[in-house]
């Protein structure tokens, strides 16, 4: 069994914070290449699967609602399983949320990214 430990946030994979802030600024395009090309993304409740999925996905999340995500803590359950949880505030229903971004990394590149509250 894998132990869950916290990491800080400046001490998590360069993949995982460029695709972050990627995904924060609205650059989907830019996002999607920190993905495998058989990547899959899972939220809310759908899965995107490969690039040219994961890409629609990330333009039409950066679209759907203005808002801003801060993240404020992450954890990791080995080398290549990050969580990390951003605080939402925006337009969308509720006002603001903390989100989960459970991330599987397989070289370098983002293998898996399941969000959820």
């Amino acid at each position: 069994m894998t132990s869950i430990r916290a990491v800080d946030l400046d001490r998590l994979p360069e993949t995982v914070m460029a695709y972050l802030t990627a995904h924060n600024a609205r650059d989907a395009a830019t996002a999607a290449s920190f993905f495998a090309t058989d990547a899959t993304v899972v939220d809310d409740g759908r899965t995107h699967k490969g690039i040219g999925a994961i890409t629609r996905w990330a333009k039409e999340a950066g679209n759907a609602f203005a808002y801003t995500a801060v993240p404020v803590r992450a954890e990791t359950g080995g080398e290549d399983r990050y969580t990390v949880v951003q605080h939402l505030e925006g337009d969308f229903p509720g006002g603001e949320i903390d989100l989960r971004h459970h991330f599987t990394l397989r070289e370098e590149c983002i293998a898996r990214l399941v969000i959820e509250p």
